[in-house]
């Protein structure tokens, strides 16, 4: 049964801290790794077992939203960008272990593909179809990382649009429910970006820094690497909630 993505709307949320969320991509062997961004199967078991003796629970964006509409805390985001084919056999099988959810970001326009965006190596192969459906079936959350992992703030208007607006309706045919959560390729976006991606009708957005735009259709997270063990986790968190306090209150929806 897929997962619920029906994040909160309308409830006023105080933003005195922004919630942390963590940002993977690929699980599975780090040595051959120039960006930084594949963490192995055993290091994610280690950091969600930090996070579990921390008494946080990782969990999927719409239960994240939902849960802070609510005035609930201790849960930490756990995102995976790109749609990395290794989400199954890797990271799966560890948050089931630890009682977590995620939210896996996948690209509906590359099925099968690859992620031949990255000028190094190596080459990785992405979710197919029937891979994304299973992610759901798992009663992970699917959101839409766009249709091709293009940096949005360089596309024309109408291909803005088959990004967003597209991606929407590609991942609605793939498992049967529109995706309430959009992120942004290489966690850039502009006002133009996101006024798109509220256009098509995402509760949320989640970029990396989202500089001066605010609010939940641009999210900040903290990118994890195989590096991370307790203290940097640590230290990371600190910075997190330094970098993203705010006095104000925002409603879902609003991007600054």
């Amino acid at each position: 049964m897929a997962a619920d993505t029906s994040a909160p709307r309308a409830r006023t949320l105080p933003l005195r801290s922004q919630p942390w969320i963590l940002t993977y991509h690929s699980v599975s062997d780090p040595l051959d790794d120039p960006y930084g961004i594949t963490v192995s199967a055993e290091r994610l078991d280690e950091q969600l077992t930090w996070l579990r003796r921390r008494g946080l629970s990782g969990v999927g964006m719409t239960a994240l939203l939902r849960a802070r509409a609510a005035g609930k805390r201790g849960m930490v985001g756990l995102t995976f960008d790109d749609g990395y084919a290794d989400f199954l056999d890797e990271a799966l099988p560890v948050l089931l272990a630890h009682g977590c959810t995620a939210t896996v970001f996948v690209l509906p326009g590359r099925p099968g593909g690859s992620n031949d965006w990255d000028p190094l190596g190596p080459r990785r192969p992405l979710l197919t179809e029937e891979g994304i459906r299973t992610v759901a079936a798992a009663g992970m959350e699917v959101g839409s990382h766009g249709m091709l992992h293009r940096d949005l703030t360089a596309l024309s208007d109408e291909e803005l649009r088959k990004e967003t607006h597209g991606s929407r309706g590609e991942l609605h045919r793939i498992v049967r429910q529109p995706p309430s959560g959009f992120c942004y390729p290489y966690g850039t976006a502009d006002r133009r970006v996101v006024e798109s991606v509220r256009e098509a009708g995402y509760a949320y957005g989640c970029a990396l820094v989202p500089g001066s735009l605010a609010g939940p259709l641009a999210l900040p997270r903290t990118h994890v690497s195989h590096a991370d063990r307790g203290p940097r986790l640590r230290a990371k968190e600190v910075r997190h909630r330094l970098r993203h306090r705010s006095a104000g209150t925002a409603r879902p929806g609003d991007a600054g």
